[in-house]
């Protein structure tokens, strides 16, 4: 049973993430189901920091889909931004700092199968889902670094669909990356315009 949850989960993903590349609202239902699949999936699996941060995932999503149905620009697009340097290094430290916290916790309090590695993707998952939710720009290279390390991971753990949808978020998160640093040259270059009109 729980071969045929992780492939309808895999199918969840990849229009989750393919509509975020869009930067569609409507990526959020998708998002929505498959971390709820995902939840049962990992829990199975004994990944507990990956099936906690389901649960991270579920609300981030409802939130998403309020919060960006409220800063669609005039167009309907989404507008998405880098954050500033400062703000970009102390994220970096905090998420690492949590990465490792979170790994040597599960290594000490729990049967987890991969703790370190586990706890890494949890905690810049979380990372780039709140820079995500926030429209930023490097939330992308965040999720390409969680992509790398989970396809491994997922691989080690006999989950080959889920790993497998991990190297197609990968290749998608390149290619969202790659989309939202052209929308924020569009918008860029519509600001001018808009403060002489």
């Amino acid at each position: 049973m729980l071969f045929y949850i992780e492939w309808l989960a895999v199918a969840l993903g990849i229009i989750n993430v393919g509509l975020l590349v869009r930067r569609s609202i409507w990526n959020y239902p998708f998002g929505i189901a498959m971390v709820t699949l995902y939840f049962v999936i990992f829990t199975d699996a004994r990944l507990y920091g990956d099936a906690g941060l389901q649960v991270f995932f579920l609300l981030t999503q409802i939130y998403g889909w309020i919060s960006w149905n409220k800063v669609r620009g005039q167009m309907g697009d989404v507008v998405v931004q880098w954050s500033d340097a400062g703000l970009v290094l102390a994220v970096l430290a905090a998420t690492s700092i949590a990465a490792l916290a979170l790994g040597f916790a599960m290594e000490r309090f729990t049967d987890a199968a991969a703790p370190y590695p586990d706890a890494a993707i949890a905690a810049f998952s979380v990372t780039a889902q709140v820079l995500m939710v926030l429209r930023r720009i490097e939330s992308w290279i965040y999720w390409i670094a969680v992509d790398v390390l989970a396809i491994w991971l997922f691989w080690t753990r006999d989950l080959a669909p889920t790993s497998g949808l991990y190297a197609v978020f990968l290749l998608l998160a390149i290619a969202g990356l790659w989309q939202w640093l052209k929308a924020h040259k569009a918008q860029n270059s519509l600001q001018p315009r808009a403060g002489m009109a």
